[in-house]
């Protein structure tokens, strides 16, 4: 498993199924994951089920590690916030090219059951490989 820094896109989602059922507009962010590591975008507040952001987000990437998770969440004020959906991100090929351009992937609940999608770019910088005398 290659050792280096993955850069992680998060671009814009399209179609998120609305938890809020009365009449507030969801506010989406997502919580990626590698590993042991976890980073939280800001929140799209009233963006609804049609969020951009355009963040970027730097993890460090070193043995085992195989995927990116992306959790999906509706901001709520007075409540606990309200679990939209998931997207698991495989990176064997971001580690064979080096790069993804901005791609949709499919979120889904924990049934299974298609969420909406989400759309991230991925860049993998390897870290020099170091000679050993």
């Amino acid at each position: 498993m290659p050792l280096g820094t993955l850069e992680v896109l998060l671009v814009e989602a399209k179609g998120l199924k609305n938890k809020d059922f009365l009449f507030n507009k969801m506010d989406p962010y997502v919580i990626f994951t590698v590993k042991t590591q976890e980073k939280k975008s800001t929140v799209a507040k009233g963006k609804g089920s049609d969020p951009e952001w355009n963040e970027s987000f730097l993890f460090t990437v070193t043995d085992d590690v195989s995927e990116l998770r992306l959790k999906i969440m509706d901001k709520d004020t007075f409540t606990k916030d309200d679990f939209v959906g998931e997207a698991i991100v495989p990176l064997e090929p971001l580690f064979a090219d080096g790069r993804l351009p901005p791609t949709a992937y499919n979120v889904v609940n924990k049934d299974q059951e298609y969420r909406g999608e989400i759309i991230i770019g991925l860049t993998f910088t390897p870290e020099p490989q170091r000679s050993s005398f």
